[in-house]
């Protein structure tokens, strides 16, 4: 039997970027080239974590890539062309004890949040979706702190983290885009 190809990514990195422009679409790329992945052809997928998959630095991960390769992510972004008008956009990583299981990534995008809010909301929803999956119980009325604390309580949770950025509006009306990503090697 003819094998399968393996595109489960044994490597991921993180990397974020802003840019400005007076067109919407230069500003994006812009935030793509900030963020080092400009060069690449972005393929969105879903949110999970690949069981012993190593989380490496961006400088590492920006030297495995190539121009014109396909580059798996999950990313967020966010837009805005209003003066003054703070954006965030977001990637939360929640990681299983276990290195055998897979986690869950969460992509944040908002208006109005600072780095460290909209950073914690998507590590919070990523680290929701794996307490969920392994079964561990949450009450969703709870502040993201004590939910936390009650995940770290049970031994499941390994690491959470994330990567946010944030910028505020040109004061000229120039479109201002926010990115930030887990990029995936296979």
């Amino acid at each position: 039997m003819k094998e399968l190809l393996d595109l489960v990514p044994k490597l991921l990195f993180l990397t974020k970027g802003k840019g400005v422009h007076e067109d919407r679409l230069t500003s994006f790329e812009y935030a793509l080239r900030d963020a080092g992945i400009a060069s690449t052809n972005l393929v969105l997928i879903s949110s999970i974590f690949p069981p012993r998959a190593k989380l490496i630095s961006k400088k590492e991960g920006l030297k495995l890539i190539k121009p014109g390769q396909i580059l798996f992510s999950i990313y967020s972004r966010n837009q805005t062309n209003e003066p003054h008008r703070l954006c965030a956009s977001s990637v939360g990583i929640a990681q299983p004890k276990d290195p055998n299981r897979y986690g869950y990534l969460s992509e944040y995008e908002s208006f109005g949040q600072t780095e460290k809010q909209a950073g914690d909301y998507a590590e919070d929803v990523a680290a929701q979706m794996l307490a969920s999956s392994l079964g561990i119980p949450f009450d969703i009325e709870k502040s993201w702190d004590e939910k936390r604390q009650q995940w770290n309580i049970s031994g499941e949770i390994y690491k959470t983290r994330n990567i946010t950025q944030t910028a505020i509006g040109d004061k000229n009306g120039k479109w201002t885009s926010v990115f930030a990503a887990a990029a995936l090697l296979v």
